[in-house]
């Protein structure tokens, strides 16, 4: 190790020591200064998020975030025939691109509420002004004694009652079925899609505001009909309440 010889070698090493301890000083105030900065920065940015997060902050919602689509998807029934026919027309609705074929294809699946049966007499009404269309009918086609007179009608239907179909064959009409209307109709050309009253059941008539409020035409559910069993309610006091 190499030792001052005189004065001048000691300021010389003096000066040394101090610009090396300056630029050290220099360099850990620069590097703490900008660690502090971006600590900080990091902390503001949680800090915003948190308080951004907080600020639309609302109520919590049940079952918000996505889209639940309700009915059904696949056929339930059992029936060879009907998955046949499923299974025909989801082809069509595939390859036409049709709304007709689309609108089969989901009927044929829904619930057999959702497949109420159309009378002889509605049919004729609704074809009264379309004589050369093909009526179409996810359904059964039941007979109508209070129709006189049947006229000439081509009908599709999943059914038909044994009295319907003679009379559409006898007034020179055609009862054809689904597989037969994938085959002269594919794309639906000429043909009307009908339905049957889906809200006609008994149970829809208990459906609605509860019975016994004002403005209200839901039928009650009654144990039993008589005398005593909710008989003039909201007429008296004796028989529920008053209005």
């Amino acid at each position: 190790m190499n030792f001052p010889k005189n004065k001048q070698d000691k300021i010389n090493s003096h000066h040394i020591f101090y610009n090396y301890f300056f630029f050290f000083f220099l360099f850990f105030l620069f590097f703490f200064f900008f660690f502090f900065f971006f600590l900080f920065l990091f902390f503001f940015k949680i800090f915003f998020l948190f308080s951004s997060i907080l600020i639309n902050m609302g109520i919590d919602l049940k079952n918000v975030g996505r889209i639940k689509k309700h009915g059904r998807k696949n056929l339930v029934s059992k029936n060879p025939y009907l998955r046949l026919l499923v299974k025909l027309y989801r082809f069509l609705a595939r390859r036409t691109d049709v709304n007709f074929n689309k609108i089969i294809a989901k009927r044929l699946i829904m619930p057999k509420r959702f497949r109420p049966p159309l009378s002889l007499s509605k049919l004729q009404q609704h074809m009264s002004n379309n004589q050369n269309s093909v009526a179409v009918v996810v359904g059964s086609i039941t007979d109508d004694k209070r129709l006189f007179s049947c006229r000439n009608m081509k009908v599709c239907a999943l059914r038909f009652t044994e009295t319907a179909r003679k009379r559409i064959v006898d007034a020179g009409g055609e009862c054809l079925t689904f597989d037969q209307l994938a085959l002269r109709y594919p794309t639906g050309k000429d043909c009307i899609l009908l339905r049957g009253p889906t809200k006609a059941r008994t149970a829809e008539k208990h459906f609605g505001s509860a019975p016994g409020r004002p403005k209200s035409k839901a039928r009650p559910y009654v144990r039993s009909k008589g005398r005593k069993f909710e008989k003039a309610r909201g007429r008296r006091k004796s028989r529920a309440y008053k209005k």
